[in-house]
């Protein structure tokens, strides 16, 4: 059994006639935009808002109807993936390299449901590199802002050229060890300039649904 599978498609039923909902990036997301898609074939009216280039592919060739988040108020709800949950419900997002605009999509979000499968559920954040947009101009400069910090990081790369997100930033992977305060960190990391946005999503989530290999799904609520 495919425990993203499970998760996306569980997601999905908390998708109801006539919502604005958001749509995440990644590769348990893909699985409930597939689900989205067969339910609006099946006659089921939504609007989305894509957190990517790829999302909004993905979408459309699903037969969504995708709509500017400049254009509503807020969203119902929202399904994505995570790298990392806490018990808490901290998230490290970014693997994918769309953390802004799901990070401004989840803001704008009432109900923010996050699936992922068992490997993704930890004591404390910091496993994961931390994900962090940056500006292209002067961003080794940045860098070193952010490892005085107490961390390290790498600019991130795609076959052997750095790394390029949808809104034109590189991102640095940082390891910060074991993320003792996730929203203070993410506070003190978005004071640095340079900085657009990190990764760690700090009680945004409402839900989380956790697929596990056995085929079990839990819905955890905050």
């Amino acid at each position: 059994m495919n425990p993203k599978k499970l998760t996306g498609e569980k997601a999905a039923e908390f998708i109801s006639d006539g919502m604005i909902i958001g749509l995440g990036t990644g590769s348990t997301a893909y699985y409930a935009i597939k689900k989205v898609g067969e339910m609006v074939r099946d006659g089921l009216n939504v609007k989305a808002v894509p957190t990517s280039k790829e999302t909004a592919e993905l979408a459309l060739e699903e037969g969504i109807e995708l709509i500017e988040l400049s254009q509503v108020e807020k969203l119902d709800l929202t399904i994505d993936g995570a790298d990392e949950v806490d018990p808490d419900f901290n998230l490290i997002k970014g693997g994918g390299g769309a953390l802004l605009r799901e990070k401004i999509v989840a803001a704008a979000t009432e109900k923010l449901i996050i699936i992922v499968d068992e490997s993704k559920l930890v004591d404390k954040l910091g496993d994961f590199l931390l994900p962090v947009e940056v500006t292209p101009f002067s961003w080794q400069y940045t860098q070193k802002m952010i490892n005085k910090m107490g961390g390290s990081s790498e600019i991130r790369k795609k076959d052997g050229e750095i790394f390029v997100t949808d809104n034109d930033n590189y991102i640095l992977d940082c390891d910060f060890g074991k993320i003792e305060k996730p929203e203070k960190l993410t506070i003190d990391l978005n004071t640095i300039p340079g900085v657009v946005e990190n990764g760690i999503f700090a009680k945004m989530a409402e839900v989380v649904v956790v697929g596990h290999n056995d085929g079990k799904i839990e819905v955890l609520y905050r």
